[in-house]
C-alpha cells in the first residue's frame, strides 16, 4: 500500500544550518494498517509524513503508494489520495468561506472525474448534511456561516471530515489532537478511530501520548535521529506497557527518551 524505499532529506546542506532530517528511511504499510509514530523532537517524524504527502521532494529513494511511483509527484495531485490533518486547527480549511463551500472544495478535488468548475448539486448538498451530522456538533445546521467563527475543536472535526468524505488511500495525522483541550481532543480522537474503522483507511498518525501510541491501530513506530528504531505490531504490541516501550528504545536507539510531552503522557493513565 504504502512503501517508503530508502528515502533521505537534508535540509540546508553545506551550511552551518545543515539538518539530516530523515536517513535511509524504509517503511512498508499494508492495506488497512493504523500506524502510530512516536518520537522525541526532532526525530523525524513530521519530516516523513511531508515527505509522503509531497511537501517537498526527499533527496534520495522513492515513495510509492498503492503501485504508484509518487516520488516526483506534486504536492497538489498527491491531495487527491492523502489526507492529512496538522496540529494546528487553522490549517486545512479556509476561514472566510462557509462550511458548505469548504466542503465543496474538498469533495470536488478529492472526487474522480471532477473537472474545475464543477457545480454541487441538491444532492452533493444533502450529502454534506448527512456527513455533518455524523459528528454531532450541530454543524449540519450552520453550512451557510464562514468556518472562522468555529472553535478549534469544530474545526478540527470538520478538517477530519473534509480529509475523509471521499475515501482516500492515505490518511496522515500529524497531532491532530495535541492543540484542543482534553475533553475535545477526546472527542475528536473518537471520531477519528470511528471513521478510520468505518473506512478500513490506510493511517499514520502521530502522537506524542504513549498510551494512545500503543492501544490505537495495529502497529506502533518510535523514530530517532531521523530512521526508524522501534516496529512494533501483533502479540508483541498487545502485550507491551509503556515502560517496555520506553525499555526497547533505549536498547535499540542507545539513549534515553528526552522528550518532557512523552515522558509526561507516559505517567498519566487515560
Amino acid at each position: 500500500m504504502l512503501r517508503l524505499e530508502h528515502i533521505k532529506k537534508t535540509f540546508n546542506p553545506g551550511t552551518v544550518n545543515e539538518k539530516r532530517a530523515v536517513w535511509d528511511l524504509s517503511l512498508h504499510l499494508k492495506p488497512g494498517d493504523f500506524t502510530t509514530i512516536i518520537g522525541s523532537n526532532g526525530a523525524g517524524k513530521s519530516t516523513m509524513l511531508n515527505a509522503i504527502s509531497g511537501s517537498f521532494y526527499v533527496d534520495e529513494g522513492s515513495v510509492w503508494l498503492d503501485g504508484k511511483n509518487m516520488t516526483f509527484v506534486e504536492e497538489y495531485k498527491r491531495s487527491r489520495v492523502i489526507g492529512r490533518l496538522f496540529q494546528d486547527p487553522l490549517r486545512g480549511t479556509a476561514p472566510h468561506m462557509t462550511i458548505e463551500e469548504n466542503l465543496a472544495l474538498a469533495y470536488l478535488r478529492a472526487s474522480e472525474g471532477s473537472i474545475p468548475f464543477s457545480r454541487i448539486s441538491r444532492k452533493d448538498k444533502a450529502f454534506f448534511r448527512e456527513q455533518l451530522s455524523l459528528l454531532e456538533m450541530g454543524l449540519e445546521d450552520r453550512m451557510k456561516q464562514p468556518v472562522g467563527l468555529l472553535s478549534g475543536g469544530q474545526r478540527q472535526a470538520l478538517t477530519l471530515l473534509m480529509a475523509t468524505m471521499v475515501t482516500p488511500k492515505l490518511l496522515l495525522l500529524d497531532e491532530h489532537t495535541a492543540a484542543l483541550d482534553p475533553g475535545t481532543a477526546e472527542k475528536v480522537l473518537e471520531l477519528t478511530t470511528r471513521i478510520i474503522e468505518q473506512n478500513q483507511i490506510t493511517c499514520l498518525m502521530v502522537t506524542h501520548n504513549m498510551h494512545q501510541a500503543l492501544e490505537l491501530g495495529n502497529r506502533t513506530l518510535m523514530m530517532d535521529d531521523g530512521k526508524i528504531v522501534l516496529d512494533v505490531e501483533g502479540e508483541e504490541r498487545a502485550h507491551m506497557t509503556v515502560t517496555d516501550l520506553l525499555e526497547k528504545f533505549r536498547s535499540n536507539s542507545g539513549k534515553d527518551l528526552d522528550n518532557d510531552r512523552i515522558l509526561l503522557s507516559a505517567g498519566q493513565e487515560n
